[in-house]
Order: structure tokens, then sequence, then C-alpha cells
């Protein structure tokens, strides 16, 4: 296992997620993020199934950066209540890895 995580989150629109990853990466919160979309997410919302045309970004962090990354997303985000998901990163390619922490901010914690 490594100390890289994938933070998801979607949102519902392009401009939205563009917003959402330019701060993050800018901050270097995370070293990366990818936007996937439109999708169409089908949930369950204050007691009802809706559907709406979602855009997903995905962002390459630190496990010790989590707290900071789901601020900053917290604080951008449109949503009352946004989908703030870190799975870990088990493995991953040495150099791709080694890029992506040198790309992140130094941690007081490490």
């Amino acid at each position: 296992m490594t100390d890289f995580i994938q933070v998801v989150t979607a949102t519902d629109s392009q401009e939205s997620a563009r917003q959402i990853a330019a701060g993050i990466v800018k901050s270097r919160l995370a070293a990366c993020s990818q936007i996937v979309g439109p999708i169409l997410s089908t949930y369950w919302w204050e007691g009802e199934v809706k559907e709406a045309q979602e855009w997903l970004l995905i962002l390459k962090s630190r496990s010790d950066l989590y707290i900071q990354v789901e601020e900053a997303i917290t604080a951008a985000h449109p949503y009352d209540v946004p989908e703030i998901l870190a799975v870990p990163v088990e493995a991953g390619g040495r150099e791709y890895l080694d890029w992506l922490n040198h790309e992140l901010k130094s941690s007081d914690i490490r």
C-alpha cells in the first residue's frame, strides 16, 4: 500500500468541476485532477429517486492531505451534501508516484 489516495466528487456543471479542480491543484492539495462527463447519476435525495447530469472529478493526492482536500471541496462545491470519497491507492508506477509526491505540498505530518 502507498500513502496516496484518489478523491472523487461529482458536481452539476463542467464549469463548477473546473473551478474545484483548479483551486485544489493550484493549492497543491492534488497533483492532478481529471474531469469526466457528462455522466448520468441516479440517487436518493429527500425521499425520492432522482437523476441528474453531473461531472465527475478524480483528484490524485496523499492521505495526509485528505482533510484539507475535503475542506477545499466543501468550500467550493455548490451542493449541500457533496459526494467526497477517498480511495487508497494500493500500488502504482514508481515514476508516477514519485512525480505525484513531488507536486504535492509538504505536510507537517510526514
